[in-house]
């Protein structure tokens, strides 16, 4: 019974995704399914009231956040939605394995280098450029080409 409804319930949101001009744009993005695509469209909302990607990026929390007074440096909370940031790391987590040579997964690997710490930090990194690239991908409206 239970299963019937959560497969259901899938199927819905896969036609969801499919009328959504928005949602097949991004998924041409290796990485982002129909899920993914409309949670992040749900998050954004009207891509024009960003005036660039970075200001996407800093209300998903993913730019740094840092302040200094005098000799003491501190480094901030994230801002924005943490269901965002997971869905964005995800998606790039998926991007990276599907196309380990591609833009999000040379940037992940080139910010890796060295360090096994440093993966989580690059992780953040690759997730701020995917969105980046989820940025253009809506508001040029055309399919990612890598």
């Amino acid at each position: 019974m239970l299963s019937k409804e959560i497969e259901d319930i899938s199927n819905r949101i896969k036609e969801i995704a499919k009328d959504s001009e928005d949602a097949k744009l991004l998924m041409s993005i290796p990485g982002i399914s129909f899920y993914s695509a409309l949670f992040i469209l749900s998050e954004i909302g009207d891509i024009n009231r960003f005036p660039d990607s970075e200001h996407l990026v800093s209300y998903a929390g993913l730019a740094p956040s840092t302040r200094s007074s005098g000799t003491k440096v501190y480094h901030g909370p994230k801002q924005g939605s943490s269901y965002f940031r997971w869905i964005l790391t995800q998606v790039a987590w998926a991007n990276v394995r599907k196309e380990p040579n591609g833009t999000v997964g040379n940037f992940y690997s080139k910010k890796k280098k060295g360090c096994v710490k440093a993966s989580s930090k690059a992780m953040v990194a690759a997730s701020a450029k995917l969105l980046r690239i989820v940025f253009w991908v809506l508001k040029e409206h055309r399919p990612y080409q890598s």
